[in-house]
């Protein structure tokens, strides 16, 4: 097997596999006698994903399980006025589209950026804005074609504008070095299972703190209150950390496996990662331009992280992405084209035997 989908779903670490039939084992044997470590294991989760997007403290992220309830948190906590509009693009997952079109029945417009046919896409996003924006939101890296905005242009933007800017990193968060400082971000969320390596089911959650206390909660329970633990203290209020997003129980499983990934990933380090996604990447385009295949991704480096997707012209490309999935390269069939996205650790030789299979099948 050739695994280069990443930016689906990520096999785990071996230390991740471990680390849950550990986990696994544990709780089969002795159940919850082991909580406080649990709870360790929590925390420092939460300390890795401040690390990761250059948060100021490890209170700022809430651990929730999917990069669409993050959105949601934000669509459906903010007070919109009719007349408002959001800034997007089309081209966008569906978790980071329908979550806002689900605010038109309260008259609040969508403005979308057609990606495919824009020249400087972050002059353009900013050009849709007007004096009624209340919120820009986008991803890090578009899923589909790859293309990588410049996050800071549109960062300075929105905190001149006093635009709430959201971001969508979950193409980026393991792949690429994220700054929260250097791109203004109000809210970043990203789901573990691709870059980061994790499993589905845990996410990240960044609000930035000025921000929490000004969107309304719908989601309530024993985990979200500032005495989470004092069963007996009736009266409550929302914790002051980003906790307050985190209604129930946690997923301790999801959560122990997500912490074993990350451990690897800040081993490496990041900078050494970002190396080794962005050659493979070139190796990608370069198997690409030799094959005369036609080229979705942006071929500049500052314009693409991981994801490549390319075009055989005058053939089915889908039928080619099922018959490279049969033949044991996995990929995925986005924006009419065949779209690989190798991690760190696959090889050049492995990308050059993926081509070699794609020409068997033409």
């Amino acid at each position: 097997m050739i695994y280069l989908n990443h930016a689906a779903v990520a096999p785990w670490p071996q230390r991740t596999v471990a680390e849950v039939m550990r986990f696994a084992q544990e709780n089969g044997f002795s159940g919850s006698a082991s909580y406080p470590d649990w709870m360790r294991v929590e925390s420092e989760l939460r300390t890795l994903m401040a690390q990761l997007i250059n948060a100021a403290a490890s209170d700022d992220i809430a651990l929730l399980k999917s990069t669409s309830e993050g959105l949601s948190l934000v669509a459906h906590g903010i007070d919109w006025r009719a007349g408002d509009n959001i800034v997007s693009i089309a081209q966008e997952f569906p978790s980071n589209r329908i979550v806002w079109e689900s605010l038109e029945g309260e008259g609040v417009e969508v403005r979308l950026l057609d990606l495919e046919r824009s020249a400087e896409p972050e002059q353009e996003l900013i050009a849709l804005c007007d004096q009624n924006t209340r919120l820009m939101s986008v991803s890090s890296v578009q899923y589909g074609a790859g293309y990588r905005l410049h996050l800071p242009l549109l960062g300075d933007y929105c905190r001149g504008h006093d635009t709430l800017f959201v971001i969508d990193a979950i193409q980026s968060l393991g792949a690429i070095p994220f700054d929260l400082a250097e791109c203004h971000a109000d809210v970043v969320v990203a789901d573990g299972h691709k870059w980061m390596l994790g499993p589905e089911g845990v996410a990240l959650f960044y609000c930035r703190p000025a921000l929490r206390e000004r969107l309304k909660l719908h989601q309530f329970g024993w985990h979200m209150v500032e005495h989470m633990g004092d069963f007996e203290h009736t009266a409550w209020e929302p914790a002051r950390s980003a906790r307050r997003f985190e209604c129930g129980s946690p997923n301790m499983l999801g959560i122990h496996a997500l912490h074993a990934s990350l451990t690897l990933i800040h081993e490496l380090g990041l900078e050494r990662i970002a190396a080794e996604v962005q050659t493979n990447a070139e190796i990608v385009i370069d198997g690409a331009d030799a094959a005369g295949f036609r080229l979705l991704t942006p071929r500049e480096a500052t314009k693409h992280a991981g994801i490549v997707t390319f075009q055989v012209p005058d053939r089915d490309n889908r039928a080619l992405y099922q018959g490279l999935m049969k033949n044991g390269v996995i990929c995925a069939y986005r924006a009419g084209g065949i779209r690989f996205s190798p991690h760190f650790y696959n090889t050049g030789e492995e990308i050059e035997r993926a081509f070699k299979r794609l020409t068997g099948l033409l």
